[in-house]
């Protein structure tokens, strides 16, 4: 009875292997073989505008500091920081009694210079017909003529003197020399200033027109030199699209811009090329000081573009998948340019119109893998890249 129940375990256990390595061979059959399933998108060349943004600083088109001409205190203040003013309008006055002083001083100096001229004249009037008679000799006519010329230049001299003081008694009023915005005023009542102050009395910034500069370093030069039409530079700057300015709070300004200046020289020390933005400023939003980003949109013709999902990096360089007619895969190096089209690259090397590559989920492949592509619709792939 014993022998009969071991034999029933043996047979058990024996059941329960060939049980375990049956399963064994129908979970290994129910593997996947084969070329599996991926998605494929074919590359066309199309237009396309890539956007790139660059900081940039805001100035107004004139920024002029006001410094006072004379040395005195200020006794009055016109204005106020941040206050719109006009060309000629009064800003500050400065006393300064001294000029006012001069000012008298060469009025007295005028009206004896001219009682001087008055009596010289009489002098001449006198004398002359006496000469004429062979009274007195021609001597004494000359030295009366001589007389009056000398009285004559001192009353001009003191006019002369009277119409400087009258403008360094000017001076005591600044006005300001443009229309514009006022800055910051550093100096208050009562505070002494001179022509040789460190700081100004104020800047004034006139704000109708606004300067945006900002740099580009050589390779972003080269790629806008290669891709604007024009033979010289001045050529190319004026095919350059208006330009977007980007506020602080990553708003859109309203008015196009325009560059209008690249400097001619690259700096030694930062590699790169200061331009200018010109960007007109009707309402005044814009004001000196300011910091922004340039948006400059660039046109490319027969561009081809792929997702940057569908790359991926080896060794610092960029490779898709080619898929070529027998539905084989090869690893291929591609050069791109360094502007990008939002989630695409822009290929200059490695890739021809109608190409197939896999769109993602490639991580497993091999050079030579076989797979069944599955075509996506590369207007629904790059439709966002394509020019509206």
């Amino acid at each position: 009875m014993k022998q009969f129940s071991f034999l029933l375990s043996l047979t058990g256990v024996a059941s329960l292997i060939m049980a375990s390595c049956s399963g064994g061979k129908d979970q290994k059959a129910g593997a996947p073989t084969g070329p599996q399933n991926y998605p494929v998108v074919q590359v066309n060349a199309f237009n396309t505008t890539l956007e790139s943004d660059y900081p940039a600083m805001l100035e107004g088109q004139q920024n002029v500091d006001i410094r006072p001409k004379i040395d005195g205190f200020i006794e009055k203040i016109y204005v106020d920081e941040g206050a719109t003013v006009k060309q000629g309008q009064p800003l500050f006055a400065i006393n300064a009694p001294q000029y006012q002083q001069e000012v008298r001083t060469a009025e007295a100096a005028i009206r004896s210079a001219e009682a001087e001229v008055s009596a010289a004249q009489l002098q001449y009037n006198k004398t002359k017909p006496l000469v004429e008679k062979d009274i007195i000799s021609k001597f004494d006519l000359e030295n009366a003529a001589l007389t009056l010329t000398a009285k004559k230049a001192n009353l001009a001299q003191a006019k002369a003197s009277l119409v400087n003081a009258k403008v360094n008694l000017g001076y005591t009023i600044v006005t300001s020399p443009v229309s514009g915005v006022i800055g910051t005023i550093p100096y208050k009542v009562g505070a002494l200033v001179s022509s040789t102050s460190q700081q100004p009395l104020t800047t004034v910034s006139s704000i109708s027109k606004v300067y945006a500069y900002f740099s580009l370093n050589e390779k972003q030069l080269l790629e806008i030199a290669r891709n604007t039409k024009g033979r010289t530079l001045e050529d190319k700057i004026k095919q350059i699209p208006n330009v977007t300015l980007v506020l602080a709070d990553g708003s859109i300004y309203p008015e196009k811009g325009k560059i209008e200046t690249i400097s001619g020289q690259i700096n030694a020390q930062t590699g790169a090329s200061s331009l200018r933005a010109t960007f007109p400023n009707p309402n005044g939003l814009l004001r000196s000081g300011s910091s922004a980003a340039i948006r400059i949109p660039q046109n490319i013709e027969n561009a081809l573009l792929v997702p940057q999902k569908s790359t991926t990096d080896i060794q610092g360089k960029k490779f898709v998948y080619l898929v070529n007619d027998t539905a084989g895969v090869k690893p291929t190096n591609i050069e791109i340019m360094e502007l990008t089209k939002g989630n695409y690259y822009v290929v200059t090397k490695g890739l021809k119109n109608g190409d197939k590559i896999v769109l993602e989920g490639f991580a497993s492949l091999k050079d030579g893998d076989k797979i069944k592509p599955q075509v996506k619709s590369a207007d629904s792939v790059f439709a966002e890249a394509k020019n509206k």
